[in-house]
């Protein structure tokens, strides 16, 4: 594993993982700007962004687009986050050419047609309804904007119905003009890939990017918490507990990984082997750690059968708060064993190694070299579990719930069940 990183005279960065013994090979284009980017009245341009650079450039209708990587038997693919935006396609290395070019293309010469911007408009309105009607998914964009109310980061990344449905045009082209500029971009390529061919074919292909400007302004995050409530007719209740996190530069960020990893990573945890195979209340209980530039998210998800919350809940706090007093070293070893191996794995991936080298760039500005990743991992131990647990505790929850509501008990008892 070779990781080569060049910044061209324009400040377009590239940057390469090369794999010699695949035969496939993943290149794209990440670019530093996301949802909490967004101005508060353009909330989703940058999802919106994100389609309207499939829809056609002045040499690729819509269909050109997708046929030419399909063709080779190639994917094409994207996707915003609240801090970045990517479009990667991964092909077989012969292809590499073709899919640079392919991207490289609609990245800098999409037309934003008025006509497929009505029709996209049209598209994104349906997944935000879908989304909608799906309360696991949906549940997280509530979670969010508690925990960060009217700030970019807590802000849904798809958007709201009426932004959408009103934004015009010139909005979604400015934005791009802004923000897609070759000092917030990075052209990444992993796999089967030369380090200099790749930067040979940047130099000549990233010529139309916008002049460089200001970099998109981020508002500082600032947590909150609370509750937000939704009265549902569903077969479920679907609740959320979190708490707010360091973000991934912060010292602690590996020990809040190894936290949620032993409290509900995986079928050994804490919370899968109390709540669902000692109690049988739920069928689906996991943990999550969401890191951000500057804070974060420590979070639960769980799915029950309405009348189990009088029960899940307390169940819930007591693990929760269990582990700032009493983890286990060999609890924490086998969490950082899973961390490892979950890291290992992904190396075998070519779209995963670009995934995380276009990240590290934008959110560090290095590649951070797997030995670096994996010393940092190992160098979590009981202590810094246990004071991070705390932290998270010396915070006001969130709780956002969707479902039948009847059974779950109010947010002031939930937040002194978790209080030290």
């Amino acid at each position: 594993m070779t990781v080569r990183v060049t910044t061209l005279p324009n400040g377009l960065r590239v940057a390469t993982d090369g794999m010699d013994t695949v035969e496939t090979a993943s290149l794209g284009v990440w670019v530093g700007v996301g949802t909490r980017h967004e101005a508060p009245e353009a909330n989703g341009v940058s999802h919106l962004v994100e389609h309207m650079m499939f829809k056609g450039t002045p040499t690729r209708g819509a269909f050109e687009i997708s046929q030419s990587i399909e063709s080779v038997g190639g994917h094409l693919n994207a996707h915003t986050t609240r801090e970045h935006t990517a479009y990667y396609a991964k092909v077989l290395r012969e292809d590499a050419p073709l899919a640079l070019d392919v991207v490289a293309d609609m990245v800098q010469h999409s037309l934003m047609d008025a006509a497929e911007l009505e029709r996209e408009r049209t598209v994104i309105l349906q997944e935000l309804g879908q989304v909608d009607d799906t309360p696991d998914d949906v549940i997280f964009d509530h979670f969010a904007a508690r925990a960060f109310p009217d700030q970019g980061v807590g802000r849904p990344v798809l958007g709201r119905q009426e932004i959408i449905a009103a934004m015009p045009r010139d909005a979604v082209v400015d934005y791009v003009r802004r923000c897609y500029t070759a000092p917030n971009l990075v052209v990444v390529g992993s796999g089967r890939i030369d380090h200099d061919w790749l930067v040979g074919e940047a130099t000549r292909l990233f010529t139309d990017l916008p002049p460089p400007g200001d970099p998109p302004a981020t508002d500082a995050a600032s947590y909150v918490g609370g509750e937000v409530r939704e009265e549902r007719d569903l077969e479920q209740l679907h609740l959320v507990l979190g708490f707010p996190a360091v973000g991934y530069d912060h010292p602690s960020d590996f020990a809040q990984s190894v936290l949620s990893t032993l409290l509900g990573g995986g079928m050994s945890s804490r919370l899968f082997q109390e709540v669902r195979e000692k109690r049988g209340l739920v069928y689906s209980i996991y943990s999550f750690a969401s890191p951000y530039a500057d804070a974060g998210l420590f979070g639960i998800y769980a799915g029950c059968d309405p009348e189990q919350a009088t029960e899940l809940v307390p169940v819930v706090c007591e693990q929760v708060r269990g582990i700032g007093d009493d983890v286990t070293e060999e609890e924490v070893r086998r969490a950082k064993a899973q961390l490892k191996a979950g890291l290992m794995m992904s190396l075998e991936s070519t779209g995963a190694r670009a995934e995380q080298l276009g990240h590290q760039l934008l959110a560090f500005g290095r590649p951070l070299p797997t030995e670096e990743v994996l010393a940092r991992i190992a160098a979590v131990d009981r202590d810094a579990v246990i004071a991070c647990a705390r932290r998270l505790l010396s915070a006001p929850p969130t709780v956002a719930a969707i479902g039948p509501l009847g059974h779950l008990e109010p947010y002031a008892r939930i937040a002194e069940r978790l209080a030290r």
